[in-house]
């Protein structure tokens, strides 16, 4: 694909815009041209305060119930009889809200997105309807759900000491109940401000007229002050850390791994040497951990590694967590399948990956973030959540060239650096057998 020519903008009100006019989207597809139109905040998971776990997924939740000219339910309305689709999510240090639609509907999804970050509708019942919405999810997605929250909910608090680190990004339900509308309300004055968010709208647009457009919808949003990002940063582990945590629905017991990696943003080389790493170890059936652990061994049934707690690199500041996670059975133990992981991290430390292996991953990460970037949506929110973690969108386009000037003694130093005397484990054991097995 062709990069599009960014063009940017910063609103007297502090709110960064990124554009990334491509006249050609969604023509390729047989469709009608569509646009594509985000707004990442930053605040997540860890900009909560202790006591109101489970509060940036909340707000995120209270963002769609109505704004200032806009009753409930009238964002999904309007998106979708546009022809349009729309979401948000909540991540550690960012939430996103986004549209894509036909751009012929550009300027309506550009009010619908000004207009809530001028003043989302937060009631009492919008705040009681939406408490039990995020219970009722977490119940469906983690309390009763095989290995439900595993291991981005119970894993940091074995390697992290720290409350904006550790603590359960989803919430606790009696930290749910407490919220209030006045909460709620300096929730949003203090990280929905204009100078705290990054505006990203790529697709088939005119950069003028969408200017113009974005500074009619967005430019009369009150500016308010900027809260100081803190840093999250603490102490790499000096020793080995374990937890356990009894799963009463999984059929097996599982292990999870976690290590610090590198900072994505002040070390990226060096972080991305991780991904590589990650994807040597265990992406697709001719990784070393399915090769080993799955197939000749049959140590696992299941296994992984990969680097970024929730499941995709790139996606937080400093500190983030190279993973490994595996199922197994009862038979095999735990010690066998961590000794086996281990091994094979010595291998790669030792010897480095193949010059084969690193073709092969190098060009299939490099061909897998092409084919996400011709989807609008992924490139729109990509393009967003870049500019504000690393104040640089262009980055998504670099990211490709990058992974391929990773070398073998790049990989190495990253397996080297994996170790067992600063590292988390967590053991997840079915409830029900002393033994740690299904009962």
């Amino acid at each position: 694909m062709v990069e599009p020519q960014l063009h940017r903008v910063t609103l007297p009100n502090g709110l960064r815009v990124v554009l990334a006019p491509d006249s050609a989207a969604g023509q390729a597809s047989g469709q009608a041209p569509v646009v594509g139109v985000s707004v990442h905040y930053d605040v997540g998971f860890r900009s909560e305060p202790e006591g109101r776990t489970g509060f940036a997924h909340l707000f995120e939740h209270l963002m769609f119930q109505g704004s200032e000219s806009l009753e409930k339910l009238a964002h999904f309305r309007h998106v979708q009889g546009s022809g349009g689709t729309f979401n948000g999510s909540t991540h550690q240090d960012y939430t996103d809200y986004y549209q894509v639609l036909p751009s012929a509907a550009l300027e309506r999804a550009l009010f619908l997105e000004a207009d809530r970050m001028r003043a989302p509708k937060i009631t009492e019942e919008n705040l009681a309807n939406q408490v039990d919405v995020v219970k009722e999810e977490i119940r469906l997605n983690v309390l009763n759900r095989p290995y439900g929250g595993f291991p981005w909910i119970l894993l940091p608090p074995v390697l992290y000491s720290t409350f904006a680190n550790a603590h359960n990004g989803y919430g606790d339900f009696t930290d749910l109940e407490r919220a209030t509308v006045d909460d709620c309300a300096a929730f949003f004055d203090t990280f929905y401000s204009p100078g705290n968010a990054v505006l990203t709208v790529a697709g088939d647009l005119d950069v003028d007229r969408t200017i113009k457009l974005i500074e009619k919808h967005f430019g009369d949003v009150p500016a308010r002050p900027v809260p100081q990002r803190p840093s999250f940063g603490e102490p790499f582990p000096t020793s080995e850390v374990r937890g356990k945590h009894t799963d009463p629905h999984a059929p097996l017991p599982a292990v999870a791994l976690g290590y610090r990696l590198p900072d994505p943003v002040g070390e990226l080389d060096a972080y991305l040497a991780n991904v590589v790493l990650s994807a040597i170890l265990s992406d697709g059936d001719a990784s070393r951990l399915q090769q080993r652990l799955v197939h000749s061994e049959a140590l696992v049934v299941d296994v992984s590694a990969g680097t970024g707690l929730m499941g995709a690199p790139l996606d937080a500041r400093d500190p983030d967590t190279f993973t490994f996670t595996a199922i197994h059975t009862p038979d095999v133990g735990v010690e066998r399948v961590i000794g086996a992981i281990d091994e094979e991290l010595d291998k790669i430390a030792s010897d480095g990956p193949s010059e084969e292996e690193l073709h092969r991953v190098t060009a299939r990460w490099a061909a897998s973030l092409y084919r996400e970037h011709d989807r609008v949506i992924s490139r729109t929110l990509d393009l967003g959540s870049t500019e504000l973690l690393h104040g640089r969108a262009e980055l998504i386009s670099e990211l490709p060239d990058k992974i391929g000037q990773v070398r073998a003694q790049d990989v190495a130093a990253a397996a080297k650096a994996l170790r067992s005397d600063a590292r988390a484990v967590l053991e997840i054991e079915p409830a029900g057998d002393e033994n740690g097995g299904a009962a």
